[in-house]
């Protein structure tokens, strides 16, 4: 299986189903992940209060924050669980 992205922001990932903006159903969190292999976290009003680099293998995606900590999170059914919430890709 072929690993898009090994935290190396010069590479582009297109094309994938994971590409875009996923949000919590209260809407309280915003995760967008970016063809250039960056994502960001949004946290209520707080815009950018996660980002780093994110690699994907499969449907499992591993972070490297910007901070240094690492998490990780799994596609399963359309539908995107990372560190305990469930988050819904966003259509325009």
């Amino acid at each position: 299986m072929e690993r898009f992205n090994t935290f190396n922001s010069n590479t582009t990932i297109n094309a994938h189903h994971y590409i875009g903006v996923w949000v919590t159903r209260d809407g309280f969190i915003r995760h967008e992940f970016l063809p250039n292999g960056r994502y960001t976290e949004a946290r209520g009003d707080k815009q950018n209060a996660y980002t780093g680099y994110y690699s994907v293998l499969g449907n499992h995606v591993e972070y490297l924050d910007d901070t240094g900590f690492t998490a990780e999170g799994d596609f399963r059914d359309g539908v995107f669980y990372h560190a305990g919430m469930v988050l819904y890709k966003e259509t325009a």
